[in-house]
């Protein structure tokens, strides 16, 4: 496994560019496969699990052009097979995104169970339900997962038992390819679900409610479906992820492009911890140097801060939250009820140095600033390995950062991006990639 060598203590300046996001392009991917020609996706992320399923795309049979560039145009025409081997899709988590789209093509779709980080259970069990809705049917055995489907001759309505992104698109990307009327409540509706929709209403689809908990689908034949152009939103977890960065070592950073709409909560969760920041552009945040102090109570209440539904606070930036708490001054209590083991990376935060209670397995209780000092860590998770570079960046000494495959899956060039903000970081290869 490939490694970082930190030095830190060292501030971020200058400005960077937010990479394409990552949840969008990993549902754009899959739903290609609906149209009747290429589809052309600019602003595509260099990231590790974009190139996972671009692997299924290929194996599928689809044509690819433009790899390893920000522009990819995928030629879906020549697909013939619909299984997708456990090899593949326990590569990737959103491997599940490809149930919809086989099915909508080909009727049938088989798959290994989906893999990706280990924050706990994440059931599937949402997306059958969904999918049944539409007539499918599904066999499970410990290894894969088989589904038949006979498109349904009157409208659907789709209630979704949990507010699951993942299942949400995959009920938008059926929908969309059958000439009936379905309506998805309690739907998912963050900026990366607003994408898909965006793109299938470009396909053909008309789509209305989007980015709203209620969304109503009139679908067209799948073979009428055509190919596009589709620009890949910004990703607002990564401009969350480099603001903390930059408030955690006291620098000067102006980041863009990002849509204000998209940073509403997270500016309202940073500036409690005394972030300061302003909107020079439209499109461009700027993060001050700050006095991090949480008020240790807030009309009276002691602080916490929750993940939530969107609009609430996203949970891929909760772990990043923490180890920003360790470096402010307070007492403050931070809550995951998602995911079982998000807050079990927190013991190496520990080991630098921080004053963490892991309460249960949801919750954390912080209590700062303290200082840190360099360590030889592994990379749990994408998002526990960021916050543990974050964590170095600020850190006294060096710090190592094993298995960093693993943060640069959702992460785009993580070192140059910091080299070029003046952080003293550098990757030693593994010995397949020498």
């Amino acid at each position: 496994m490939a490694r970082y060598i930190v030095t830190g203590g060292i501030p971020l300046n200058g400005h960077a560019s937010i990479s394409g996001n990552k949840n969008s392009i990993l549902a754009l991917l899959p739903a290609t496969l609906l149209a009747n020609s290429p589809v052309t996706l600019h602003n595509v992320p260099q990231i590790a699990d974009v190139a996972a399923v671009v692997k299924i795309l290929e194996l599928l049979g689809c044509r690819i052009t433009g790899l390893g560039t920000s522009t990819l145009t995928i030629d879906p025409s020549h697909i013939r097979n619909v299984v997708i081997p456990p090899e593949l899709t326990k590569k990737v988590r959103s491997s599940i995104m490809f149930l919809a789209p086989l099915l909508a093509r080909f009727g049938k779709a088989e798959l290994g169970f989906p893999g990706g980080d280990t924050i706990g259970k994440r059931a599937i069990g949402t997306h059958f339900d969904a999918l049944a809705s539409f007539n499918t049917k599904f066999k499970v055995s410990p290894n894969l997962v088989s589904a038949d489907f006979s498109p349904a001759k009157k409208d659907v309505l789709v209630f979704l038992d949990e507010t699951s992104v993942t299942a949400t698109e995959n009920s938008l990307m059926l929908a969309a390819s059958l000439p009936v009327t379905t309506v998805i409540k309690n739907a998912a509706s963050e900026p990366h679900v607003v994408d898909l929709g965006e793109m299938l209403i470009k396909m053909g689809a008309k789509v209305t409610g989007i980015g709203t908990n209620t969304i109503t689908i009139v679908g067209a034949d799948v073979s009428t479906l055509q190919g596009t152009t589709h620009t890949v939103s910004s990703d607002y977890i990564d401009a969350g992820t480099l603001a903390i960065a930059a408030a955690i070592t006291g620098g000067t950073l102006t980041i863009s492009p990002i849509s204000p709409t998209d940073m509403h909560i997270i500016l309202l969760y940073l500036g409690r911890f005394g972030i300061k920041y302003s909107w020079p552009k439209t499109d461009t945040l700027k993060i001050h140097p700050s006095q991090l102090s949480v008020d240790p109570e807030k009309l009276g209440i002691r602080q916490k801060f929750q993940t939530n539904i969107w609009p609430g606070f996203p949970t891929d930036l909760m772990s990043p939250l923490i180890t920003l708490a360790t470096q402010t001054t307070g007492t403050v209590l931070l809550h995951d009820w998602m995911y079982e083991t998000r807050m079990y990376f927190t013991d190496k935060l520990v080991q630098m140095g921080a004053n963490v209670t892991l309460c249960d397995p949801h919750r954390v209780i912080v209590t700062g600033p303290t200082p840190h000092y360099g360590r030889h860590l592994t990379s749990p998770d994408i998002r526990a390995g960021m916050s543990l570079l974050i964590a170095a960046l600020v850190a006294n000494g060096q710090s190592e950062i094993d298995h960093v495959e693993i943060i640069e899956r959702g992460h785009e060039d993580p070192v140059g991006r910091l080299q070029a903000l003046g952080a003293k970081i550098t990757r030693v290869a593994s010995e397949h990639e020498v």
